[in-house]
């Protein structure tokens, strides 16, 4: 049945039957009808006020439940193929049966933009058991951020050591020399190259001035330095490739640095949550950790966010992300425990893609948990996911791409329609 209400609606706000549209509230617990709830952002989510744009839906069934988009035909002429739009989800890599050290190991799954235009950022994931030894690599397209997940490392950078565990992340500013070691002899994790304007801290605006990440928990590596003269190999990232020279001694040599363009590490475990203590799920950005902003303002090049340990006490409230259709594409991965949006097949090491405007929202069982639960407070512990978000669409790798999951899609298949009056 197709129901329709004459005009334009009133404010902006308008209902098709009487009792469909919340009050008071976007993302009630459980909305009139067992309708689901959904939101559409047409702007970043940090968006100036007057430039912000997204609708609350509420509807029959979610729009994620489809399956794969599969191609139809062309409307511009390129010379690559197109860049598919689908959900996608990968399963963490293997560790490796062979000696192979982490530059080795990397493995490119996502990119955007040009780094040639200082633009978009990639992502890449990692698995090693040796050690980088007489081989040093610097990058000219971007920043990394490295993001362990499993085993520790060691960065050996031009400006001292960076001693790295899970749960901590290190940024290695583009040009600056290093190489990786592995003190538990084998790790796992993923890395986040940034081409655009350098990761800092981002604005609080009405947060005010205490929240998220401090600028005084950032640590800066103690000067140190190899006087070893033997052959090395110098590696550099440039123009999307690897090039390589070689040199008669460590370029690990400097003895004495000053100045603010350095490597620096932060323990996620002292981000300070900020959340709602009345109803309604907030946006993610509040979980920004470091921005990359675009020449947009209120848009990210990139965006690192992160999901801690944190208390839910919202009320009335679907408390897990909603339903939603985002302009930002988001990769995200898990470093620790479990996300509060899918039950199944996310786990540590794992990476998701929704890419701009791809519907997404939890699975059916964590749609069904958080719509029946007793809501009290409670903390959700022992989990630490990420999130990268861009301005610009991912491209996954040809790798990537035929490594994908098959039937993730299959999360949104299975739910009831909801039932009018």
């Amino acid at each position: 049945m197709t129901r329709y209400q004459s005009g334009f609606g009133n404010h902006f706000a308008t209902e098709a039957v009487p009792g469909a549209l919340p009050l008071a509230q976007n993302s009630p617990q459980r909305p009139a009808f067992g309708l689901y709830t959904e939101q559409i952002s047409g702007t970043a989510f940090t968006a100036p006020r007057h430039e912000n744009r997204r609708s609350w839906l509420y509807r029959l069934r979610p729009s994620a439940g489809h399956p794969p988009f599969t191609f139809l035909r062309a409307l511009v002429d390129r010379d690559v193929p197109p860049c598919p739009p689908n959900r996608m989800r990968w399963a963490p890599r293997a560790m490796p049966d062979h000696s192979i050290d982490w530059l080795a190991s990397l493995e490119p799954v996502l990119s955007s933009g040009d780094a040639a235009t200082f633009t978009g950022c990639a992502l890449y994931r990692y698995a090693c058991n040796t050690d980088m030894n007489a081989t040093t690599l610097f990058n000219a397209d971007g920043e990394w951020l490295i993001i362990p997940e499993l085993g520790r490392l060691v960065l050996l950078t031009e400006m001292g050591r960076i001693a790295l565990e899970p749960h901590e992340v290190a940024v290695i500013p583009r040009g600056v020399r290093f190489r990786v070691l592995l003190p538990d002899s084998s790790a796992r994790g993923y890395v986040a190259e940034n081409h655009g304007a350098h990761f800092r801290l981002p604005e609080l605006g009405p947060i005010g001035s205490n929240g998220l990440a401090n600028s005084r928990d950032f640590e800066t590596p103690v000067a140190a330095f190899e006087d070893v003269e033997a052959p090395h190999t110098l590696i550099q990232k440039y123009g999307g490739a690897l090039w390589q020279t070689n040199l008669a001694a460590s370029p690990l040599d400097v003895v004495a640095w000053h100045g603010n363009l350095a490597p620096y590490k932060y323990d996620l475990r002292k981000f300070n949550a900020i959340g709602t203590v009345s109803f309604d799920h907030p946006d993610p950005s509040i979980f920004t950790v470091l921005t990359s902003p675009s020449a947009v303002p209120g848009t990210a090049n990139a965006d690192f966010v992160i999901f801690p340990p944190r208390w839910m006490v919202a009320e009335h409230s679907f408390r897990p992300p909603w339903f939603h259709r985002n302009i930002m594409s988001e990769a995200m991965g898990l470093i620790s425990g479990a996300y509060d949006a899918k039950a199944d097949g996310f786990v540590p090491g794992a990476l998701s893609l929704h890419n701009m405007m791809g519907a997404h929202g939890p699975d059916v069982e964590s749609w069904r948990t958080a719509s029946e639960a007793t809501l009290a407070p409670h903390k959700i512990e022992a989990t630490m996911a990420f999130m990268i978000e861009s301005a610009l669409p991912f491209c996954p790798s040809r790798a990537a791409l035929q490594s994908a999951e098959p039937d993730y899609d299959r999360a949104w298949a299975a739910f009831p329609k909801a039932e009018l009056p």
